[in-house]
């Protein structure tokens, strides 16, 4: 029996990964690991929604709910957004799905057919090449560069120069993973332009919206014409803490949203009934929220602080996401590549971080992730242990 040809064009590499090459480590050496790939915060998600999650099912609220959602929750969605963005966005132009990544999936699968043409930031999370491939189209790259002093950025000429006739989709995901950077509002304005004027459907994923530490973050939102081109992705997981809980949420124009709750039934049936009840109580807990980034705040200054103090990379504070992605060429050309410098940190430090090459294409190769969602003293103690193993391949003659 031959598996399917759109199976064998994914590569499955993905950064859980070398959390298993760390359980590995872990146990053969009786190493006590130290995270610094764990893409989500490591706060316990905040009490009412546990208990209001807790009452859904001493209630019995256990059931099927509707395909896109329950309409409690997409009210209280688009209520937000439209508080927050100045838009009425109404009930009906809002799905909720189980995680982001199936917002994404079932997003792709709308539009991309074979030989569709996605434009993707290199270096991008990973899912969005993948999904792309999967369904017969082909990511198409624009170079997020990078300076020490004035950090990632875009050239806005490289997108447009990166647009044909097969063109179906610009993905942008604003805060950035990895890179942490945030996009400058006015080269949002110039993606949105440039999308319109092509009618290119712009797909923008904002999970980390809140994860702002300096500087203006600009939502697709705040364009009046959103609905004619864009398809707005959020979620609960990284603002609320709520990775496990599974829930994200799309914002379109109706018509779009009533074609994936027909996917949506037929692919997982509806998001799970009581985590939508504890989601609702997830937007009477912004002043947690506020206390929480404040606290990652701290943790990205701490982070930067230690990382700068080490010879041989070239590191820049992020100002959103909870990533730092420092330049590591001089230590990636001694070792070979960015994912076995990423595992021999791992096997002798032991510290995960994320290689650059997995975010998917050219960028990110000399690069490393680090994720701050971790305690200020295993910030300072993992930076440490990778500062000796970093020291040493860089002081080695060539």
């Amino acid at each position: 029996m031959s598996f399917s040809q759109a199976i064998g064009n994914l590569t499955g590499e993905s950064t859980l990964l070398y959390q298993d090459i760390a359980r590995r480590v872990e146990k053969e050496k009786g190493i006590k690991t130290i995270n610094f790939g764990i893409g989500q915060p490591d706060v316990v998600t905040f009490k009412r929604i546990r208990d209001e999650a807790k009452k859904a099912l001493d209630d019995g609220y256990t059931a099927y709910t509707p395909a896109k959602g329950v309409d409690e929750l997409r009210q209280r969605i688009a209520d937000f957004l439209s508080l927050k963005y100045g838009d009425r966005v109404k009930k009906e132009e809002i799905i909720i799905t189980p995680g982001a990544k199936t917002a994404l999936f079932l997003s792709f699968l709308l539009y991309i057919n074979p030989g569709d043409e996605v434009v993707l930031f290199d270096p991008a999370f990973y899912s969005y090449a993948e999904v792309v491939k999967l369904l017969g189209g082909k990511p198409v790259y624009v170079n997020i560069n990078f300076d020490k002093e004035k950090g990632f950025y875009i050239d806005i000429n490289d997108l447009t120069s990166k647009i044909t006739q097969k063109t179906k989709m610009i993905v942008l995901n604003n805060p950035h993973n990895p890179t942490g950077m945030v996009f400058e509002p006015k080269q949002i304005m110039e993606i949105q332009e440039i999308a319109k004027e092509k009618k290119i459907v712009l797909l923008s994923d904002e999970i980390y919206d809140y994860f702002i530490y300096e500087g203006e973050m600009r939502s697709v939102l705040q364009d009046s014409d959103w609905r004619d081109y864009v398809i707005y992705i959020n979620g609960f997981s990284k603002t609320f803490s709520m990775t496990g809980w599974r829930l994200g949420y799309v914002a379109a124009r109706k018509e779009i949203i009533d074609k994936m709750g027909i996917l949506a039934a037929n692919i997982y049936t509806c998001p799970t009934s009581f985590a939508q009840k504890g989601a609702l109580a997830a937007f009477d807990s912004f002043n947690e929220v506020t206390e929480m980034i404040k606290l990652f705040k701290r943790r990205r200054d701490i982070m930067f602080s230690e990382l700068s103090k080490i010879n041989g990379i070239e590191v820049y504070r992020s100002p959103g996401a909870f990533y730092m992605f420092p330049n590591m060429k001089r230590v990636v050309e001694k070792v070979g590549n960015s994912k076995e410098l990423a595992i021999k940190l791992i096997e002798e430090a032991g510290v995960i971080t994320i290689p650059g090459e997995v975010f998917p294409l050219n960028v990110g190769k000399d690069f490393l992730r680090f994720s701050f969602a971790i305690d200020e003293d295993k910030i300072k103690e993992g930076v440490r242990r990778i500062k000796d193993v970093i020291e040493k391949i860089v002081d080695e003659k060539s």
